[in-house]
Formats: C-alpha cells, sequence, structure tokens
C-alpha cells in the first residue's frame, strides 16, 4: 500500500559561491542570526556576529553597516539617553546598556572599532532579516534599532514597504562592494514571528522581507538568497518544531535549518574538515575520572597532534582554547 506523504520537503540548492575556513564573516540581524553565529564559530570560521548587538528591521541594520563602513564616526555621548536606570543607544541592542553612561558608551565603542575594523577585511556577509515593523521616534523621525522598553507614546509605528528595505540595503551593500568587489552576500529572513502587532500584521511584515530578499538576490551580484523561513514554515510546518513559547524555533529546528545551510553553501571539503573540527570539540568537553591514566594521556596526546595537523591544512584555525586545555591535562599529571 502507498501512502501519503505528510511533508513537503524544500530542496537544498547549493549556492553559486562556497564558504571557506579561510574567508571572514560578519553576520548581522535578528536573534537567528546568533544561533548560525554560534554554529559557525564552532566550527573555527572567523566570524564577527552583531556589533550593534541583535538588530531586527533591515533599516537600523543598514545603518549600522554604514557607519561601520565609515569606520572614523565612533559613537558620542550626547548619542545616549537615561532611561529607567539605565543609559541607552537607539542604534544597539540593551546588551549595551549601562547605568553608567561612561561605561556604556566604552562598550558600545569597542563593538564599533572592532566591527569597523573586521569590516575592512572581510570576505561576507550573513543578513538575517526579522521584521518589516519599525518604531519611528516621534521627536526626531528615526528608526530605532530597540526601543529599549520605553513609552510606546514616544513612538509611531509602521510597517516599511519593500522598496525602503530594497534601498536602504541596496544602497550600503553598493558601497561595500566598491571596497570588497569580490564581497558575497547571504540574505535570509528570521524563522521568528514577531506577533506584538499580531498575526496577519506579522505575515504582511514577512512578505515584505521575503519580496525584499528576492529582489536583493536579483539585482545584486553576489547576493544569494537562503530559505531559512520557508524550511521552518512550509518545510518542518509543525508546532513541535517551536519552543515553549511558540514563537522561536526549537533547537531541533534550528538543528536542521544549520545543516541545510551547511550543504547550501559549504564544500565536501569543509564538511569533512567540520567533522574533524567538532570531534577535537567533543574531546575538549570529555571529563575523565582518572586524568592522570596513561589511556587518558595518551587520548591528549592524540588531541594535540589532530590539532596540530588542523593547523597546518588551515593556518587560520584556531585552537587555542582547546590546546591549552589538553596541555594542562597533562602537566597537572
Amino acid at each position: 500500500m502507498t501512502y501519503p506523504s505528510f511533508r513537503t520537503i524544500l530542496p537544498v540548492l547549493p549556492a553559486p559561491f562556497r564558504m571557506e575556513h579561510t574567508q571572514r564573516w560578519m553576520l548581522v540581524g535578528s536573534c537567528f542570526t546568533e544561533h548560525i553565529g554560534a554554529r559557525l564559530a564552532a566550527c573555527k570560521f572567523h566570524t564577527q556576529v552583531n556589533p550593534n548587538g541583535i538588530v531586527y528591521n533591515p533599516v537600523s541594520m543598514a545603518s549600522c553597516l554604514t557607519r561601520l563602513l565609515e569606520g572614523t564616526r565612533p559613537y558620542q555621548a550626547d548619542e545616549l539617553f537615561h532611561h529607567d536606570g539605565l543609559w541607552h543607544s537607539w542604534e544597539h541592542h540593551g546588551r549595551f546598556s549601562h547605568p553608567d553612561k561612561s561605561a556604556a558608551l566604552a562598550a558600545i565603542n569597542t563593538g564599533y572599532r572592532q566591527g569597523a575594523a573586521f569590516l575592512q577585511e572581510c570576505d561576507g556577509i550573513v543578513l538575517t532579516l526579522g521584521t518589516a515593523e519599525v518604531s519611528v521616534l516621534r521627536e526626531t523621525g528615526q528608526i530605532v534599532a530597540n526601543n529599549h522598553k520605553t513609552p510606546a507614546a514616544w513612538f509611531e509605528t509602521r510597517r516599511l514597504n519593500v522598496g525602503e528595505i530594497v534601498e536602504s540595503l541596496m544602497t550600503v551593500l553598493q558601497m561595500w562592494q566598491t571596497i570588497r568587489p569580490h564581497l558575497r552576500v547571504i540574505v535570509s529572513v528570521s524563522p521568528v514571528r514577531h506577533l506584538r502587532s499580531g498575526l496577519v500584521e506579522n505575515q504582511r511584515s514577512k512578505a515584505a522581507l521575503l519580496l525584499a530578499g528576492a529582489v536583493l538576490s536579483e539585482r545584486l551580484e553576489g547576493v544569494v538568497y537562503f530559505p531559512a523561513y520557508e524550511w521552518l514554515m512550509d518545510d518542518l510546518r509543525d508546532y513541535r518544531f517551536y519552543a515553549a513559547d511558540m514563537l522561536h524555533p526549537s533547537e531541533a529546528a534550528i538543528d536542521y535549518i544549520w545543516a541545510n545551510f551547511a550543504e547550501t553553501f559549504f564544500s565536501e571539503k569543509t564538511r569533512a574538515l567540520n567533522v574533524r573540527i567538532e570531534k577535537i570539540r567533543a574531546a575538549a568537553l570529555h571529563r575523565p575520572f582518572h586524568s592522570d591514566s596513561e589511556p587518558h594521556q595518551a587520548f591528549l596526546r592524540a588531541q594535540l597532534e589532530a590539532i596540530a595537523a588542523l593547523r597546518k591544512e588551515v593556518p587560520q584555525l584556531d585552537f587555542t582554547a582547546e590546546e591549552n586545555q589538553f596541555v594542562e591535562q597533562m602537566t597537572l599529571r
């Protein structure tokens, strides 16, 4: 008997370019960006994730990148504001907020300097668009990256249209490609649902982002769309693949999308290299009962040899933490 399929599988299509461990990639966008960034970092890719903290809307993402590209415009004290005991920036996530104004500004500009320097040598960027719904500060007309739980009366809320999204991102990407002609760009829409304004508004917001992603990939050389949103909404398509809040994807869903990301952008050689890296990382997490035993010492020596072999093949790989840990266990014998 033939049974019907209860799932629509979205096929993986290899990208026209590959991500390599020798490259430098910046990731900017919603909280889903952090998940992909963490997995890339675990595979020892040279990355920087969200120098301004998590950013949800594309206009604020473009503003962040533009200022980083300029590289000579650090944030000033008068750009911060005080609310509810903390100093905040309209351009930054709340993780930069601090009770001390100087401390907040110092953290913001440390991130700025590091991000600006990284961009000058960057090979690619992953943009994860979270929402087209934006908060516009009534006093100045500024679209803010984060409203920091300030009074709703301070803002006008509206939805960006496709043209606004495309214009803001295309301008900064074209500017960036003049500096880095071989820059590669991955554009994705976050599968995280933004339901503050309701289900209908969330779908309209995501629709604007999806259309903008299509336009960017059609008009700009080196821009590829990655369907993270579609893999959760149309392939997995089940609340079993959401976290308890029913808004964020579960770990199983993130793992599935990551596996498809790897198949899309990694060569067979890179995937094989990732397997070897993961074995070393897993070994570093191992906690033996008898660390001074000869079998464990042999195990440690084998890990150091594996690191040396990988470093010889790809000098850019950083195993400093794992190497120090293995050496320390050997010297404690």
